[in-house]
């Protein structure tokens, strides 16, 4: 692992048409407001805004002069939409000369000689292990990726592809209301063969439904904003960050306000029982 991503990551798939429609300068004004708050990552994939965010990034960043070696980029590849590029069907395609090609058309949407972090988005059943890990350290050796991840693969289908080549990401879905990963084994197999998790729609869906679960959430949360001073999701990014497996959050917020506090989550050690507490009130039982 080369690359040094910052804490948290700033998740970009919300920038663009599929949400917030940021103009160009709004863009140079946000990737300006995540570095003056040490996020200097950004998270990509190609079919962001239906392959239009890659390529309005690439332009808000080359327009802001800023020294690429300020910024980590990570991009994704592999998802075929329905619709696009005349599929049919929505489908995966992880052939050599497609991911080959993938990678370079997200170096040219994003106006960058490298990737510091080339995943693929999500598993296929007709992947070939070999033929990824070909792709892979050709574009290892032509110096248009420095590090090697996956997104939303298990650990067996990791295992597949680590056996060929290194691994040195997968980000995977962990939140305080989607746990699984720390229970099913993903995160102990991610320790054991040096891989950094890290975590998309980190906040889960505290605020976004209202369930049995989420009420109890804000409940147990309007009690910790109480006691150390910081927002519901500060907590929730530090009760991840706790976790012994490093888990980076990558936070698809476009608020300023919100991204000027999100780093307070690294500083912030949480109580151990208060970490507990959190995790009883998503199962709405005490720990097994």
């Amino acid at each position: 692992m080369k690359t040094q991503l910052s804490p948290i990551v700033a998740g970009t798939m919300n920038w663009g048409i599929w949400d917030k429609k940021l103009s160009t300068s709004e863009m140079i004004h946000l990737i300006n407001i995540c570095i003056e708050n040490k996020i200097s990552t950004f998270d990509h994939a190609d079919i962001y805004g239906s392959y239009t965010t890659e390529a309005e990034f690439g332009k808000a960043f080359a327009e802001s002069k800023m020294a690429r070696e300020k910024i980590q980029l990570i991009s994704k590849c592999g998802i075929q939409l329905e619709g696009s590029r005349k599929n049919e069907i929505k489908h995966y395609d992880y052939s050599k000369e497609y991911i080959i090609w993938s990678a370079e058309n997200s170096l040219k949407n994003l106006q960058t000689d490298y990737l510091d972090v080339f995943l693929l988005h999500r598993p296929s059943p007709l992947m070939v292990a070999d033929e990824i890990a070909e792709a892979i350290e050709k574009l290892k050796k032509d110096g248009k990726i420095i590090d090697f991840g996956l997104s939303n693969f298990t650990s067996s289908q990791t295992e597949l592809i680590r056996q060929k080549t290194e691994i040195n990401y997968n980000q995977v879905q962990f939140s305080a209301t989607h746990h699984e990963a720390m229970l099913d084994g993903s995160f102990d197999y991610m320790q054991v063969h040096g891989i950094r998790p890290m975590s998309w729609n980190p906040l889960g869906t505290v605020f976004r439904e209202d369930t049995e679960q989420t009420r109890r959430l804000k409940k147990v949360l309007a009690e910790l904003v109480e006691k150390y001073g910081v927002g519901s999701d500060t907590i929730l990014l530090a009760w991840i960050l706790q976790h012994p497996a490093k888990v980076i959050p990558v936070a698809g917020t476009v608020n300023i306000a919100r991204i000027q506090q999100l780093m307070k989550a690294v500083e912030l050690k949480m109580d151990k029982q208060d970490w507990f507490t959190i995790w009883a009130e998503s199962m709405g039982n005490e720990v097994p």
